[in-house]
C-alpha cells in the first residue's frame, strides 16, 4: 500500500468509525465511469490525487464533519456532490460578474454558508483552496490589500500544496482554518484574477 493509500484508508477508518447517526453506512468507492462523466460535466479531467481516493477509498465521507463531498452523485443525507455547486457557482458567476467562480476549481467538503475546501484542478499538484466568500467579516480585511479591492470581498487562499498536505492536516488537526485573526496567516491565491476574467 502506497504512502498515499495509507492516508486514506485512515481518514475512512475515522469516517467510519466516527459517522453520524444519518450515515449507516461508508459509501462505496466510484468506477472509471463516473469519474468520467464527472470530468465530462466539468469539462476539465481530475487531478489523479483527488480521482483516486474516489475511485479507491469512498465517494465522499472520509470524515464525520466537514469531509469529502460525493463527486457526482449527491448523498442520501442531502450533501450535494462537488459537481453540482461548482457549475452552479460558475453559472452564477457568469451572471454576476461580480462574484466570479474561478475556472477549474473544484468544491470538495462544505464548511457551511457557502464556505468551501476547493482543489485547484489546472494546477500541476491540485493546489488546496479554501473560499471564504462572506463580505465584510474583519479577519478577512487584510486580504483586500493583498488583492486589491474588488466589488465582492471573495478571499481565495493557499491552505495547502496537494490534497493528501491538506488531509493529514485535517487528520492531525493542524490546519489553520478557524484559526484566521490568530498568528497563522494563510497565503491569498494570487491567480484568482487571472482565472476568473473568463468569467
Amino acid at each position: 500500500m502506497t504512502e498515499n493509500e495509507q492516508l486514506w484508508a485512515r481518514a475512512a477508518a475515522e469516517a467510519a468509525s466516527t459517522r453520524p447517526c444519518d450515515r449507516p453506512s461508508f459509501p462505496d468507492p466510484v468506477d472509471a465511469a463516473t469519474v468520467a462523466r464527472a470530468e465530462a460535466a466539468l469539462g476539465f479531467p481530475l487531478p489523479p490525487l483527488l480521482a483516486d481516493p474516489y475511485l479507491r477509498t469512498g465517494d465522499g465521507g472520509f470524515r464525520s464533519e466537514y469531509g469529502l463531498l460525493p463527486l457526482l452523485d449527491s448523498l442520501p443525507a442531502g450533501e450535494p456532490a462537488a459537481v453540482s455547486p461548482y457549475l452552479a457557482n460558475r453559472e452564477s458567476g457568469h451572471e454576476d460578474p461580480d462574484r466570479p467562480w474561478p475556472e477549474g476549481v473544484l468544491p470538495i467538503s462544505h464548511w457551511g454558508c457557502a464556505m468551501y475546501a476547493c482543489v485547484d484542478c489546472r494546477s500541476p499538484r491540485a493546489t488546496v483552496l479554501p473560499c471564504e466568500p462572506n463580505p465584510g467579516d474583519p479577519d478577512h480585511a487584510w486580504l483586500v490589500d493583498a488583492l486589491g479591492p474588488t466589488t465582492w470581498l471573495h478571499p481565495w487562499l493557499v491552505d495547502a500544496p496537494r490534497p493528501t498536505a491538506w488531509l493529514h492536516a485535517r487528520l492531525d488537526g493542524t490546519g489553520w482554518y478557524g484559526t484566521l485573526g490568530d498568528d497563522l496567516e494563510p497565503t491569498p491565491w494570487t491567480e484568482f484574477r487571472i482565472r476568473t476574467a473568463a468569467a
